[in-house]
């Protein structure tokens, strides 16, 4: 089945910078939309930032200006550049791929990884 599997998460004080990768892989052809949400304890989940296959962009107010999205289609991989991290980054950071479409098959799906820490030390 189809697996992501997210790297580069960690402790890094404030102003610092971490880059966040996820790896999507089985049997994959395509992918619609790859993004990356992240969840603080006593908080909902909600959308950092997200890259359609196309190269176009939508980030969440709290983070424009200091995070960037990017991918690799031919890897099927998103990456998370995060820049001057503040207390207030410090979450679970998921990566979410939409619209995987498999080998064999004609559906599309959606999937979510396991989540990294990102801690934010002031």
């Amino acid at each position: 089945q189809v697996q992501l599997v997210e790297s580069g998460g960690g402790l890094v004080q404030a102003g610092g910078s971490l880059r966040l990768s996820c790896a999507a892989s089985g049997g994959i052809v395509s992918i619609d939309t790859m993004g990356w949400y992240r969840q603080a304890p006593g908080n909902q989940r909600e959308l950092v930032a997200a890259i359609a296959r196309g190269g176009s962009t939508n980030y969440a107010d709290s983070v424009k200006g200091r995070f960037t999205i990017s991918r690799d289609n031919a890897k099927n991989t998103v990456y998370l550049q995060m820049n001057s991290l503040k207390d207030e980054d410090t979450a679970v950071y998921y990566c979410n791929a939409q619209g995987v479409k498999q080998v064999f098959l004609y559906r599309k799906s959606d999937y979510w990884g396991q989540g990294t820490q990102v801690t934010v030390s002031s």
